[in-house]
């Protein structure tokens, strides 16, 4: 990525965010993170987490310190002007959940093209039962396309002030051989029961 893409990317209101999140996980919503080595040092790269609360991608933006991540956000927030300007400067992606946004693929793959990070709340939408079971598609797509590292991160337990929670990220889903054969349904398909093999395991090891 060159020098100019990595100072359009940049936002003061960003990092602005970072610092109140830094401070959130460190007062009223305690917060450890594990293995931050697994993200990778240099961008482009997809982050996936499980969706329990809206505290969820504050975690994210206070754990992961050396890049500004868009995150894919319902369409519905930027209806509000201030809200659009808002979650605009935080990079995120307004997504028309429960159709083909093509609006918002393409913005994905161009801020993957761009050496940017992606946040994906694969399952869609918060759920209070089980953990990665129910999956949409557009994670996986944009991985098989994109050729970029998917880097699983788990959340747990749900959020509560003042009682700490623990952030995992785990090593990046192989997929390799899923590209040989392909990007269409079927691999897909394989690379969502990856995903949902892989949170299986966090949760067996990490409650």
């Amino acid at each position: 990525m060159s020098e100019n893409k990595q100072e359009k990317r940049s936002s003061h209101i960003y990092r602005f965010m970072h610092g109140v999140a830094t401070f959130l996980i460190h007062t009223i919503t305690p917060l450890t993170a594990h293995d931050l080595h697994n993200i990778p040092e240099k961008a482009p790269f997809i982050i996936i987490c499980n969706h329990k609360t809206f505290y969820d991608p504050v975690a994210i933006i206070a754990a992961v310190k050396n890049h500004e991540i868009s995150f894919l956000s319902k369409k519905e927030i930027m209806k509000v002007k201030l809200l659009k300007w808002f979650f605009t400067k935080m990079h995120c992606i307004p997504v028309d959940r429960g159709h083909t946004d093509m609006a918002a693929m393409r913005a994905c793959v161009k801020t993957l093209r761009e050496g940017g990070v992606l946040g994906i709340f694969p399952e869609g939408t918060r759920h209070r039962e089980g953990v990665m079971e129910h999956l949409e598609g557009g994670a996986s797509l944009l991985t098989l396309r994109s050729r970029v590292p998917l880097v699983p991160v788990y959340i747990t337990p749900k959020f509560r002030f003042f009682r700490r929670m623990h952030l995992y990220v785990d090593k990046p889903i192989a997929y390799d051989d899923l590209l040989e054969q392909g990007v269409n349904n079927e691999t897909c398909a394989a690379l969502n029961a990856r995903i949902t093999a892989t949170y299986a395991e966090l949760v067996k090891k990490h409650g």
